[in-house]
C-alpha cells in the first residue's frame, strides 16, 4: 500500500511539473517580451542585451519573440525604476541596467530594494576603468591627481559618475564631472570630439568589443583598472585597490567592486510567478552555454563569463549586510555635493 501510495504521489509530482510547463509555453506563445535597455544604442549595456536577446527566446517555453527597448535617463535607474515598481508583473518583461544598481540603495541612490528583483544572472564579471583621450594630458595616474581634467558622466547612479567622484572625493583627483549624456557611448562621442577628457566606469568588455581600434591607434590612455584582479592584457594598469593608501579608502573601494560581479546583469520585476521565474532563469542558463550565442559572442569579442541568478542574490545578501558605518563612507566618497 505504501508504494502505491509513493507510486500516486510521484505521479502526481510529475503530472503538475507537466502542467506547469505547459502553462508556460502556453503563456509565452505567439507573445512578444520586451527587454529594457537602460542605456543608449552603441554602448556595451545595449550591445550585450541585444546578443542576449537573439538567442533567449528559443530557450524559454513557447518560444516568444524578445523585443528591445530602450528606456534610457538618470543613468539607468529610469529603467531599474520601472522593471521594479511599474512594469506588469507576469514574466512578460525583463531588462538590464548598470551594475552599480545592485548598491544604488545602500547608497541613498535609490528607493527600491535590490535583493527583490527577479534576477536571472549576469553574461559576464569585469573590471571597470578609466580612460583619457591620447590627446589629454591625463596620461597616468599621477597625471590625473596632480593635473584638472574635465570627464563625461551619466547621472548620479551610473558608473562613470560613482568612479569619477570617488576618484576626485577620495584620491583627491582633480577633475570636473560633466554629466547627463544619456551613455556611455555618446560620452566616447564627446572624448574624440574634445569636448572631455575622457571617463571612469567604462568596463574593459565594452573596450575590447566597442573600440578595439583605441587599443589599435593607441589613442587612449588607460589610467587605472577597478576590480578584484587585474585583467591579463592591461596588467601595466594599477588597480585601484593597489593606489589606496588608507584603510578607510580601501573599504570603500571593495564596497563599490561587489558590483564589478555583476557586470552585465538582466533581472525581471519582483512576484512574477514562480513557474515564469524559473523558466526565465532556465532560458538565461541555457542561453549562456548555447553554442551559437557563444560562437557569436566570440565573433564579436565579447566576454561570457557567466554570474548565475544564485550568485547575484548571495551576493546582494552580503553587500546588505556591509556595517553601516562602511556604507556612510562610501556614500560620503560619491556625492556630487563639491561638483
Amino acid at each position: 500500500m505504501l508504494r502505491m501510495a509513493t507510486g500516486v504521489f510521484t505521479a502526481l509530482i510529475a503530472l503538475a511539473g507537466t502542467a506547469a510547463a505547459d502553462d508556460v509555453a502556453d503563456f509565452y506563445k505567439s507573445r512578444d517580451v520586451s527587454l529594457i535597455i537602460g542605456y543608449s544604442v552603441g554602448g556595451g549595456y545595449d550591445a550585450y542585451a541585444r546578443l542576449l536577446a537573439r538567442y533567449i527566446g528559443k530557450h524559454i517555453p513557447g518560444e516568444p519573440s524578445i523585443i528591445p527597448q530602450q528606456m534610457t535617463g538618470a543613468g539607468s535607474l529610469r529603467s531599474a525604476k520601472y522593471i521594479y515598481s511599474v512594469a506588469a508583473k507576469d514574466g512578460s518583461i525583463f531588462g538590464t541596467f548598470s551594475r552599480s544598481m545592485g548598491i544604488a540603495p545602500l547608497l541613498g541612490q535609490a528607493d527600491f530594494d535590490s535583493r527583490q528583483f527577479t534576477w536571472l544572472g549576469s553574461v559576464t564579471d569585469d573590471n571597470t576603468t578609466c580612460v583619457m583621450s591620447s590627446a589629454s594630458p591625463i596620461k597616468n595616474w599621477n597625471d590625473f591627481l596632480s593635473k584638472p581634467s574635465k570627464l563625461g558622466g551619466l547621472g548620479a547612479d551610473a558608473d562613470p559618475d560613482i568612479w569619477a567622484l570617488l576618484y576626485k572625493n577620495v584620491f583627491g583627483a582633480r577633475l570636473q564631472l560633466v554629466t547627463g549624456y544619456p551613455g556611455t557611448n555618446d560620452v566616447t562621442l564627446a572624448m574624440e570630439r574634445g569636448e572631455v577628457d575622457g571617463l571612469c566606469g567604462l568596463s574593459w568588455s565594452t573596450i575590447k568589443t566597442r573600440h578595439q581600434d583605441w587599443l589599435t591607434n593607441h589613442s587612449v590612455n588607460i589610467i587605472v583598472q577597478a576590480a578584484l584582479k587585474k585583467e591579463p592584457e592591461i596588467a601595466s594598469v594599477p588597480l585601484a585597490t593597489e593606489l589606496a593608501t588608507n584603510p578607510e579608502q580601501l573599504q570603500t573601494i571593495k564596497l563599490l567592486l561587489a558590483s564589478q560581479a555583476m557586470a552585465r546583469p538582466f533581472a525581471a520585476p519582483p512576484g512574477i510567478p514562480q513557474s515564469r521565474k524559473h523558466a526565465l532563469i532556465a532560458a538565461f542558463d541555457a542561453t549562456m552555454i548555447d553554442r551559437d550565442f557563444l560562437a557569436e559572442a566570440q565573433k564579436l569579442n565579447f566576454e561570457v563569463h557567466p554570474v548565475s541568478a544564485a550568485t547575484i542574490d548571495s551576493l546582494l545578501a552580503d553587500v546588505y549586510a556591509t556595517p553601516k558605518d562602511v556604507i556612510a563612507k562610501a556614500t560620503k566618497a560619491i556625492s556630487s555635493t563639491n561638483q
